[in-house]
């Protein structure tokens, strides 16, 4: 056997181990992330317009399953409250438990005294009207719906004795992505309009990270197995120059 002969045999053993290793690793990462995701996370289908423009009619989302402790102002959540219907709901929060919830000055929603920027809501309306300044009772959630004018929300609630909140442990869930349809697909923006409130918001979940660890792993896995057709090809090439050369040769 040459040298070359060796060497080439030598280079296909390390390509070989190499490409078994990525396509291990990719199925490790591809199906791990799709595992994991599938704990983390919950689809749900929006029935109606009452979140847009961020959410429309018919929009399926992805949602990470939290307990209801998690919650902050600006997170848009899942929740089921029998006394507003059979069905699970998706609404922003806009106040947690011993807020001041008023509207309008200047058509803005005011949290505590403190004017909230809503960049989400439909472009040209105002925030909501006529909402007197109301307390949110503590372990409670005060609900709305970006589109404002047409939302079933906390504000239709107001005379049910809660001041038209929800308890903290009717959550299922907390929006992070819009999953279709593609003309909206993409992570939900965390409204910074409460970041200066006592608690903050909420930090974006793992769901970018998981949706990179199945990239990731899918472009291992056809990496690594397209591997040996391309070395074979490669192979039988290098094969049949050295067959012509030495042919030459003689």
């Amino acid at each position: 056997m040459s040298r070359t002969q060796r060497t080439d045999e030598g280079r296909g053993r390390l390509g070989s181990t190499l490409s078994s290793i990525a396509v291990a690793l990719g199925c490790v990462l591809f199906l791990g992330g799709f595992v994991w995701g599938a704990v983390l996370y919950q689809p749900y289908t929006v029935p109606t317009g009452s979140m847009a423009p961020t959410i429309g009619s018919g929009d399926r989302v992805l949602a990470q399953r939290i307990d209801g402790d998690e919650v902050r102002r600006g997170d848009v959540v899942v929740f089921k409250q029998k006394t507003w219907g059979d069905l699970p709901m998706v609404k922003r929060v806009v106040g947690i438990g011993g807020d001041r919830i008023a509207c309008c000055e200047d058509g803005k929603l005011t949290v505590n005294g403190k004017e909230i920027a809503e960049p989400y809501l439909p472009k040209g309306k105002f925030a909501v009207s006529g909402i007197p300044t109301t307390t949110v009772p503590k372990g409670r959630l005060f609900l709305l719906g970006d589109e404002r004018s047409g939302s079933l929300d906390s504000t239709v609630h107001l005379d049910d004795g809660q001041n038209g909140s929800v308890p903290r442990d009717a959550v299922r869930a907390r929006v992070d992505a819009v999953a279709w349809p593609t003309d909206r697909l993409g992570m939900l923006e965390r409204p910074e309009g409460f970041a200066g409130l006592p608690g903050g918001i909420s930090e974006p979940g793992p769901l970018r990270m998981l949706v990179i660890a199945v990239v990731a792993g899918m472009v291992l896995v056809l990496g690594g197995g397209a591997y040996g057709p391309v070395a074979k090809r490669m192979g039988r090439r290098r094969g049949s120059g050295s067959a012509r050369e030495a042919a030459s040769v003689g």
